[in-house]
């Protein structure tokens, strides 16, 4: 009896490679490039930036109109307004994003839940003139009366110093514009972050007899707690680069100043920039540009401290 002879290894039949669909290699190619594209973008307005920001620089204080004392004395009271203006707005946004989110995913009526849903997503889309337009024409006269009562009767702190201004326009009246503005963005990431919490967390706080706050406090905020900064740095994005409302609502000057109701207030990088870019000519130019240089610098700090928050939030399951 002849033994068998082994075959090579080489002969024996190896799987056969999947054959790649033309769709699939089109949506890949693509990805591909539409991911790259934004990197190029992204680059072409550092490198436009920083080339056309090196002329004021550079360039001698005096042949600025205005003339300021030097390229950090003009901007530093821009970048005060910016951040003021926008911290004012996060404190006052944040909490009501965090109250409307839960109240929507955990409180109300499922047909209301998805009202008010849509609501919130609709106001994301109001144009930012329109929040201008409301500011100066319904917010400011309002509320005017409010900060008379606020000096006369707190003006020994120094955010409520006199004297106050006798039109309402003042950087509270931005801020809180602002924030009306960063709400709804703020409010959809929370109501979405809250609405992924793990049943079985949700029902085991609930089962050890917390009430539905306790069960709220020690599950769904924790779980949540990424996604909630997360959203607020992408709110106080939004609200860092404004610009029609704030130029719209404020009558600015070249302060810093932490007082909310005067009618002498700070100005931003953006809105200076809406205001004075009409007029500007030569070197003026470049100085506007070089501001800009400032605030996508700032945008850029806080939208990749946004990205870092979400990258280091780990997965939860309902098993864990």
């Amino acid at each position: 009896m002849t033994a068998t002879t082994p075959r090579p290894a080489s002969a024996e039949a190896l799987p056969a490679k999947p054959a790649i669909r033309l769709g699939d290699l089109l949506f890949s190619r693509a990805a591909l490039w539409s991911g790259g594209l934004i990197l190029v973008i992204l680059a072409a307005v550092a490198i436009f930036l920083v080339a056309q920001s090196i002329p004021a620089l550079t360039a001698d204080p005096a042949d600025f109109v205005g003339q300021p004392a030097s390229f950090l004395d003009y901007v530093w009271p821009l970048v005060f307004g910016t951040l003021w203006s926008a911290a004012l707005a996060l404190v006052m946004a944040l909490p009501l994003a965090i109250g409307i989110a839960l109240f929507i995913s955990h409180y109300a009526p499922r047909k209301l839940a998805q009202a008010l849903g849509y609501l919130v997503d609709l106001l994301a889309a109001v144009p930012s003139v329109v929040y201008g337009l409301w500011g100066i024409g319904v917010l400011a006269p309002a509320i005017q009366p409010v900060y008379s009562w606020l000096v006369d009767n707190a003006g020994w702190f120094p955010l409520f110093a006199g004297p106050v201004s006798g039109t309402g326009r003042t950087i509270l009246t931005a801020g809180i514009v602002l924030g009306v503005m960063i709400l709804p963005v703020m409010t959809a990431i929370c109501r979405e972050v809250f609405l992924q919490t793990p049943v079985l967390h949700e029902e085991a706080a609930l089962a050890l007899g917390a009430t539905r706050w306790e069960m709220i406090r020690m599950a769904v905020l924790p779980f949540g707690r990424p996604g909630i900064i997360s959203g607020a740095m992408l709110g106080l994005g939004r609200a860092l680069g404004e610009t029609m409302a704030v130029a719209m609502v404020l009558s600015p000057q070249a302060i810093v100043s932490f007082a909310l109701l005067q009618s002498a207030n700070p100005s931003t990088i953006a809105a200076n920039i809406a205001l004075s870019f009409p007029e500007a000519y030569g070197v003026n130019v470049n100085l506007l540009i070089a501001t800009g240089l400032v605030l996508f610098l700032i945008t850029l700090a806080v939208n990749s401290i946004a990205r870092y928050v979400v990258n280091r939030r780990k997965d939860f399951s309902g098993a864990n």
